[in-house]
């Protein structure tokens, strides 16, 4: 039986525009929301990143309507998706939260950033392309097993890891091993057609970008850190350099041998970066 915080938080639901979004809350501190990579669910992130996370803050995750524990539909725009955090938030009563996004998850930070500024005091984006257009495209490497109906460990090796790294490979399979302590993790991972063209479809909308979010996030003076892999083929960080120098509050790590689950290789240190960053970036 697993030992994690993570793995013994209980299942809560908030009706929000008649859905019942599913959540799970653990630690104790100023509060951070998680946004979730396509498929991702509650049970996917790993406990010890997560317990990290709560050793200093109370770390909220959420499935999106449609997916994981959650009823509903996912939406088709990213606006939708953070009015749907925004929502959750109030019914939490946090006036205030650092938001949090991994891949999918990080144009939902970004667009929470700018649409939901008075909400938000810090973002963290993990694994993630910065809205709008981006010069380096996802790989087919990537697609091939993204869009499997189940991913095993040699799948999660190339999506989220790197391949080439010994190190890597180590620790892809120590994160799997944590994550599926739980047990029945697969049984609310989206595995359809349908489903994955939902997460895709809004992802194109995020880059399509017709309301001008990329130039918006250029001008925020919310701190922000960006922590990429060097080997990530879904969400390369190098598209992030035209931007660093423009977005005010930005700090940007990559971490090396990683690809485009950094915080699942190096957990413990993606959480104290991102603990660091929270307590000395004052908004």
């Amino acid at each position: 039986m697993s030992t994690y915080a993570a793995d013994q938080a209980a299942t809560q639901f908030a009706t929000i525009n008649g859905d019942s979004i599913a959540y799970r809350k653990i630690g104790s501190g100023s509060p951070l929301v998680l946004a979730n990579r396509m498929r991702g669910t509650l049970d996917t992130w790993d406990p010890l990143f997560l317990d990290g996370l709560a050793a200093a803050h109370t770390v909220i995750t959420f499935d999106y309507p449609g997916v994981g524990y959650s009823s509903g539909k996912l939406p088709a725009d990213m606006s939708d998706v953070a009015n749907i955090v925004a929502a959750l938030a109030a019914q939490l009563g946090l006036d205030k939260f650092a938001m949090g996004g991994w891949s999918w998850g990080g144009f939902v930070a970004q667009t929470m950033v700018v649409e939901h500024p008075e909400l938000v005091t810090h973002a963290v984006i993990i694994g993630a392309n910065p809205v709008g257009e981006n010069a380096l495209p996802i790989q087919q490497a990537f697609l091939d097993r993204a869009l499997k109906p189940v991913n095993d460990l040699a799948d999660e090796e190339v999506l989220f890891f790197e391949p080439k790294s010994a190190r890597s490979m180590a620790a892809a399979k120590a994160s799997h091993e944590r994550i599926h302590a739980r047990g029945g993790v697969t049984e609310k991972i989206p595995a359809t057609m349908d489903e994955f063209m939902a997460f895709l479809g809004a992802a194109r909308t995020a880059h399509a970008d017709a309301k001008g979010r990329r130039a918006r996030l250029a001008q925020s003076t919310t701190p922000m850190l960006i922590l990429g892999g060097s080997n990530d083929i879904s969400t390369p960080s190098a598209n992030w350099y035209p931007l660093l120098g423009q977005i005010p509050r930005a700090q940007f790590i990559m971490l090396a041998e990683s690809g485009h689950g950094p915080q699942h290789q190096y957990p413990e240190l993606s959480a104290q970066y991102i603990k660091d960053f929270l307590r000395l970036a004052a908004k």
